[in-house]
């Protein structure tokens, strides 16, 4: 019986994006889509272990990983411009 997946609330932002909120961002759409990290992992083409790394802000991941991660996942980060 596979296991079923929990969705997670998508996590409220109160300050800069730090690695820590992105990887909340990343799991809750990952749980609300219904997927575990192993079918996440291969639908991503990244490794397990990257995808746990991202999701729990540990240990240093490629920036084109999480790029990767977030576009197949429709997570969308956003550049704005500062004042000069």
């Amino acid at each position: 019986m596979p296991k079923t997946i929990k969705p997670l609330p998508i996590p409220v932002q109160s300050g800069p994006l730090d690695a820590e909120i992105l990887g909340k961002f990343i799991r809750a759409r990952r749980t609300q889509s219904g997927m575990g990290m192993h079918e996440t992992a291969a639908f991503c083409g990244v490794a397990v272990d990257t995808l746990s790394k991202i999701e729990t802000a540990r240990g240093d991941v490629k920036l084109s990983s999480i790029l990767k991660v977030c576009r197949m996942l429709g997570v969308t980060l956003r550049v704005e411009p500062w004042k000069q």
